[in-house]
């Protein structure tokens, strides 16, 4: 039999449609909860990410790059928003700065919790 609905191809006899749970039983629109349950189950929300970049500066003259403050503020941000740290990595620019400082760029991943 072929669902008027989705068109799946259900076997003989069968009182609600495979594919989509309509009923082919004539009065009887809703689907058996078990089969709602198990189509809940089937369709997983997938987790919904952010990914921002932050380079990070070798202070010129005396110490405290803020580089730290830097990314603590931008967790933060993002978990006010309803998001985790989920990676982190880091590479180098490549160039030097003045007085030899080099410049790094940090790439964060969030997820949605």
């Amino acid at each position: 039999m072929v669902c008027p609905k989705c068109g799946f191809r259900n076997p003989e006899g069968n009182r609600f449609c495979a594919g989509c749970g309509e009923s082919f039983v004539p009065g009887y629109a809703q689907q058996p909860p078990y089969q709602q349950q198990q189509q809940a189950r089937m369709r997983p929300v997938p987790p919904s990410y952010v990914v921002l970049q932050v380079v990070l500066k070798e202070k010129l003259f005396g110490t405290g790059s803020r580089n730290l403050s830097a990314l603590e503020g931008v967790i933060n941000e993002q978990a006010e928003k309803g998001y985790r740290l989920h990676t982190i990595t880091t590479a180098t620019g490549g160039s030097s700065g003045i007085g030899g400082g080099d410049r790094i760029q940090a790439t964060m991943v969030f997820e949605k919790m």
